[in-house]
């Protein structure tokens, strides 16, 4: 026989877990402070630069 399930508290329930997928979202995209969401951009600049400076450029190639 099968199991009777209440549909309010299944949706209920599945609303909850979304909203906590939203949350963890958003502690991934808003939880770094100023200083260490800056540090990582200037480390990526500098990474980028790094690369860009050993790229081999010969005689018939433009830029």
């Amino acid at each position: 026989m099968a199991e009777i399930i209440n549909l309010r508290q299944a949706r209920k329930d599945r609303a909850r877990v979304e909203k906590e997928r939203q949350a963890a979202d958003n502690r991934i995209a808003f939880g770094r402070p100023k200083k260490a969401k800056t540090l990582a951009e200037a480390k990526k600049a500098i990474e980028v630069s790094r690369h860009e400076g050993h790229k081999l450029v010969g005689p018939d190639s433009e830029g």
